[in-house]
């Protein structure tokens, strides 16, 4: 039986400066990163079930998009990815008695990496959809829904999706949010909708907050985040408490990649039985956005 530990440890972290000052940051964190209530039991059946590339090289990796908290972000040094998923994660590593890494990458492409073989999975707030299941399979772990952000003041009235015509809108490239958005524009008419897709959601939200968008759309822990904490919620609100379209957020793996599916689906349910999850949700304020259960492709 192994504790799951207060100290996050990050490996193989390197900064590089990309085209136009952005930076991008392949960063890594390990298994046995975090600190609830409880302990975790190692599942050797399960451990001895993962496909036998993964135990031959001795970590599972996932890329994820660290730039929405407090699903997944960077912590005060810059380097270290925290959050619900990067401790997920972790604990998902303690059942199944190996490490888990969780890389920085590109949202929109994240599939397309993990279908060549790039990554084991994504581990990104990715909703489970039918479209996305035609690349990978999805075990899902949270259920939420969208909501708009503006900035605080809400100068420019908008308190629901039909608001936002005539008006220019960021989201993250590549999400369910820039397919929403693009399904509402249809319905404008002449009043029309100018999206910005972007990199990551950090991006989106720098539109917003200079002025240059007058909404983001982004899922509701994020969003809410950002309209509460303090270092944020000066320059941010929520144009509701209303949440559109609530799904599954799941973990991808290639949809020939059965073993991880089933061996990762399999410790998530043993995480629920054991209330770990449940502590998890509770550590960062998401105790909302539980499932009961384990599911695979939202089932």
């Amino acid at each position: 039986m192994t504790l799951l530990r207060r100290t996050i440890a990050a490996t193989g972290v390197a900064l590089l400066l990309a085209a136009g000052g952005c930076t991008r940051a392949e960063s890594t964190v390990q298994a046995g990163a975090l600190d609830v209530t409880g302990t975790v039991m190692m599942d050797q059946e399960l451990h001895d079930r993962l496909p036998e590339v993964i135990r031959a090289k001795g970590f599972i990796r996932f890329v994820t998009d660290a730039s929405y908290a407090p699903m997944e972000y960077f912590a005060a040094d810059g380097r270290t990815i925290i959050g619900f998923e990067p401790d997920l994660a972790a604990a998902l590593g303690e059942v199944l008695g190996i490490k888990v890494e969780m890389v920085v990458g590109a949202f929109s492409t994240a599939l397309d990496e993990v279908s060549a073989g790039a990554y084991d999975g994504v581990f990104s707030s990715m909703t489970d959809t039918k479209e996305r299941q035609q690349k990978a399979d999805f075990v899902d772990y949270f259920s939420t829904g969208t909501s708009i952000l503006v900035q605080r003041g809400n100068v420019k009235g908008i308190a629901e999706l039909d608001d936002l015509c005539g008006h220019s809108v960021a989201t993250e490239k590549g999400t369910y949010q820039e397919q929403m958005l693009q399904r509402v524009r249809k319905e404008c008419g002449a009043e029309g909708m100018r999206i910005h897709s972007r990199g990551t959601n950090a991006d989106a939200l720098v539109e917003l907050r200079t002025g240059r968008v007058s909404a983001v759309l982004q899922d509701y822990p994020p969003a809410s985040f950002l309209a509460t904490d303090e270092r944020t919620s000066a320059f941010f609100q929520l144009a509701s408490d209303h949440q559109y379209e609530t799904g599954l957020f799941g973990i991808a793996v290639a949809k020939d990649n059965t073993a991880l599916r089933d061996c990762l689906h399999a410790a998530l349910g043993r995480l629920i039985a054991s209330g770990t999850y449940a502590d998890l949700l509770a550590r960062w304020e998401l105790s909302a956005s539980a499932v009961t259960e384990a599911t695979v492709n939202a089932g």
